[in-house]
């Protein structure tokens, strides 16, 4: 059996880099969650409200990125490759409007 074939196979570094960039990114929001409570009562629903909704945010550009460039991930994972998925992940909507094709 070829792993050629396997189409999981193929996306392997996507898939491994956008796990670890979704893992890095739980403790990002969660510190970031705390941070921005304080701004606004510090209290516990707050900072659950806005943790969860940097996850949702982050979880959204995950299925946003991986269904855009999986396909043409091609690299060896490394440490640069995964922080530039981090960097994507919070930065997805930039990156859509930037590549956003102009109509001629």
């Amino acid at each position: 059996m070829s792993n050629d074939n396997d189409p999981l196979w193929r996306l392997r570094h996507a898939l491994a880099g956008m796990g670890l960039a979704l893992l890095a990114s739980v403790f990002i929001a969660a510190a970031a969650g705390s941070a921005l409570a304080t701004l606004f009562g510090d209290s516990y629903g707050t900072r659950v409200a806005i943790y969860s909704a940097l996850l949702v945010y982050v979880v959204a550009g995950a299925v946003v990125l991986f269904v855009r460039v999986a396909q043409h991930e091609t690299q060896p994972l490394s440490a640069a490759r995964v922080l530039r998925w981090l960097a994507s992940l919070w930065l997805w909507p930039a990156l859509l409007l930037l590549t956003r094709r102009r109509p001629s």
